[in-house]
């Protein structure tokens, strides 16, 4: 299938891409020029922060939840005004935000890493109702954070690693007993990075260096791959109409001689997406 450009603005790490389901509408993040962005229709829209921003979850029509370095924030895209939630490693300089989704009970996952990707220095957190609580620590770079769609269970990883784990949930999607190894990746020449699940619960995952989205079956068997035309595919996300439409971030720090690098790129599918889940704040 034919792999085009969605917009060619140049991320030095594109991440976070989110179709808002209500605005019909893609956001994404350049975490290192410290940028949300938008497109509807014909138009792009940055917003420029002081701070690294990686991940958003939507609340309304008008506001998302985005998380930074040092917080996470309810944003209006109206106005670009934003408001403090709750502070998220605030007090460690040597940390900011990563990957994030929302969990389909209303809650939003967001992961940690050190700026030079610190060993153990990340966690993964999740924001529920008012609450922020950390699941998992010792990571040292949270990637691939998912989930099924009857909020069964998670997907996450840490990309050094290599393995990708999936964490059974309760009713309220808290962890419940111990992640389990779903796909070893271990020896590949490629990182998991991003990763979303489409509405028949297969797994789609970016691969760092490896210029794809690869699709496994829930039983992570190999479905297909979508290729990219730049080596560092970051985050997948699925939306446009029908949700059919795969979004692909990628990022053009350390590929100076790579055009292509660091552009958002939209792939047409036959396979329908989740539509992201709405956070309960």
């Amino acid at each position: 299938m034919t792999t085009k450009v969605f917009s060619d603005t140049v991320c030095e790490l594109g991440e976070g891409p989110l179709w808002h389901p209500e605005r019909a509408q893609l956001f994404w993040f350049d975490i290192l020029g410290k940028r949300l962005l938008t497109r509807a229709g014909n138009d792009e829209h940055v917003w420029q922060f002081d701070e690294c921003v990686s991940a958003a979850g939507w609340v309304d029509r008008d506001t998302l939840i985005i998380a930074s370095a040092s917080a996470l924030w309810r944003f209006d895209i109206t106005t670009g005004a934003r408001g403090h939630l709750v502070a998220l490693e605030a007090d460690d300089p040597l940390t900011r935000s990563n990957d994030g989704r929302a969990d389909p009970q209303g809650g939003f996952w967001i992961g940690t890493m050190g700026y030079d990707a610190e060993p153990g220095a990340g966690a993964i957190y999740r924001y529920y109702r008012g609450e922020l609580r950390m699941l998992f620590d010792n990571i040292t770079i949270t990637n691939a954070i998912c989930f099924a769609p009857d909020g069964s269970h998670a997907y996450f990883t840490d990309t050094i690693d290599a393995r990708v784990m999936r964490q059974p949930l309760d009713a309220n999607g808290w962890p419940k007993g111990a992640p389990e190894v779903h796909l070893d990746l271990r020896g590949k020449d490629f990182g998991a990075d991003g990763a979303v699940v489409d509405a028949e619960g297969n797994f789609w995952n970016a691969q760092w260096g490896a210029s794809r989205v690869a699709c496994y079956a829930p039983d992570g068997a190999l479905i297909e791959a979508h290729n990219v035309p730049t080596s560092q595919a970051s985050c997948p996300a699925f939306g446009g109409p029908g949700l059919t439409t795969l979004f692909v971030t990628t990022a053009a720090v350390d590929r100076p001689d790579d055009p292509e690098a660091g552009k958002t790129y939209s792939i047409d599918t036959t396979t329908k997406g989740q539509p992201e889940h709405r956070v309960i704040l």
